[in-house]
């Protein structure tokens, strides 16, 4: 099994907030994320794929298709929105979290590459340079 990552970028703004909760206990859990102005990332979205390589053009999968997917799928829908408000596939409610966003994200691409001859292996997206979550379907 031969594995292939894409890395994709986007920028989104969001807000972590439970509106049941009082802005202290907010603040308390999430710090400077539930800045009520919102803030921003530059997230590195690492999309890796397995199969075997065609026997004769040596690929798993055209990474320029897996770029125009990962495109298609989620980085056309995340890049400069506002992840709390904007975005269609994120259920109103859900924080917008690193961690959510790769399931999210895992989602919307296993469903895609389905009629292509390799398979989702790994979700990795960074937040920060400090932080990252990562997803294998299960």
């Amino acid at each position: 099994m031969v594995y292939i990552t894409r890395i994709e970028r986007f920028n989104a703004a969001h807000k972590l907030w439970v509106e049941d909760w009082s802005e202290e206990k907010n603040v308390a859990v999430f710090g400077k994320c539930s800045n009520k102005n919102w803030h921003g990332h530059n997230y590195h979205l690492h999309v890796t794929v397995k199969g075997r390589p065609d026997p004769v053009t040596g690929f798993i999968i055209d990474v320029k298709l897996l770029s125009k997917i990962i495109h298609s799928e989620v980085t056309d829908h995340l890049d400069h929105s506002n992840l709390n408000l904007d975005v269609e596939f994120i259920p109103k409610g859900m924080q917008p979290t690193t961690e959510n966003l790769v399931i999210l994200i895992w989602q919307r691409l296993a469903a895609a590459l389905q009629a292509h001859p390799c398979q989702l292996h790994a979700i990795k997206l960074w937040e920060t340079e400090t932080i990252y979550a990562e997803y294998y379907g299960e």
